[in-house]
């Protein structure tokens, strides 16, 4: 949805502007409102905010290793480092001529981002109906099954015609069971599916 009429106001809607990320917001929508891998409010917080020390790393001109920038987020906002180690990262972006106070005041919370998700956006997330999330993991188990099917198939032929495996006509069968830990019952995938549970606690 295009934002909202009285335009961008928050806090993020601010910073995005002033760093002139508009597709980052775009991004914050579809993480947030996906019917798979969706991201919730803390993660696009911290997502929002390592987006926003690469740019300023990236107006530097500082070249950074896979990981470094998640690593150095991870640094000035998690409260089981050490001030030491924190302030090591901190002299760090010092000297790439960042100001850390003025980056870290510009880093959001999970609450500023819900804000302008549903206020500045007007966004709204529905929770899928979980009948449609239990059949569209069976269609990705299904699908992964049949693979596994072939692959395994494939190179059983593969022996069988290199004569290093002594194996007549065959098919592959393959079966996916599911047992209860709490009561020892098995079950197969999809029946255990279509219960809905075990239900050994109703007994």
């Amino acid at each position: 949805m295009s934002e909202g009429s009285s335009g961008r106001t928050g806090k993020v809607a601010r910073v995005l502007n002033e760093y002139s990320l508009p597709d980052l917001g775009e991004e914050l929508v579809a993480r947030w409102t996906a019917e798979d891998d969706r991201m919730s409010l803390r993660e696009l917080a911290d997502y929002f905010n390592t987006e926003l020390l690469t740019t300023r790393l990236d107006q530097q001109h500082v070249d950074m290793l896979p990981g470094e920038i998640e690593n150095i987020y991870e640094l000035l906002t998690d409260e089981d480092v050490t001030s030491g180690t924190r302030i090591q990262a901190e002299n760090r972006l010092s000297e790439y001529g960042i100001d850390v106070d003025d980056l870290r005041s510009d880093f959001v919370s999970r609450q500023a981002i819900h804000t302008y998700l549903t206020k500045d956006r007007q966004e709204s997330y529905t929770k899928p109906d979980t009948d449609d999330v239990v059949e569209r993991r069976l269609e990705e188990l299904q699908r992964l099954s049949s693979r596994q099917r072939a692959v395994t198939e494939q190179t059983v032929a593969t022996l069988r015609k290199g004569d290093r495996l002594d194996l007549g006509e065959f098919q592959v069968l393959s079966s996916v069971q599911i047992q209860c830990r709490d009561c020892g019952r098995q079950f197969e995938l999809t029946t255990l599916l279509d219960r809905g549970g075990c239900d050994c606690n109703a007994s």
